[in-house]
């Protein structure tokens, strides 16, 4: 089974201008926990995820009204093609340590899969229970 037999297609994204507020408002409206960040060109520039929001920017107390996505975002994407096998995508998971993966295609987000998405298919529910293994180790693989 490939990934994109279970990713969310076409997901809901946000340019890195806007404001970190907006990111926050979206995440809440769309009841998920990570937004690709997409320049004007289309391409996946970064991910803002909830624990973004809060670390980088509400701890520091600055206001997510001024702060723009890019000063909160993780630049450093691990991302992954649509015809990459599901145990292949638990595996990247598991090692990078990330809850959900961009699927990209031609360098444009295309799709996301999130531990859940492993989780609930049966035939990938253990690669779901080994990538969350390696997620939740305190010793990176990297």
């Amino acid at each position: 089974m490939k990934l994109r037999d279970i990713m969310t297609q076409s997901p809901v994204k946000i340019h890195p201008e806007e404001s970190v507020a907006v990111a926050a408002r979206m995440l809440t409206r769309h009841n998920i926990g990570a937004l690709p960040v997409c320049g004007a060109d289309g391409k996946l520039c970064g991910v803002v995820t909830d624990r973004d929001l809060v670390t980088r920017c509400m701890a520091s107390g600055k206001s997510a009204e001024q702060m723009r996505v890019q000063d909160v975002m993780t630049g450093r994407v691990i991302s992954a093609a649509p015809d990459m096998e599901i145990g292949a995508a638990a595996h990247l998971m598991g090692r990078e340590q990330v809850r959900r993966l961009p699927v990209v295609e031609n360098g444009r987000i295309c799709g996301m899969v999130s531990l859940g998405d492993l989780a609930s298919r049966e035939e990938s529910s253990l690669d779901a229970g080994d990538a969350l293994s390696g997620i939740s180790t305190n010793v990176s693989q990297r």
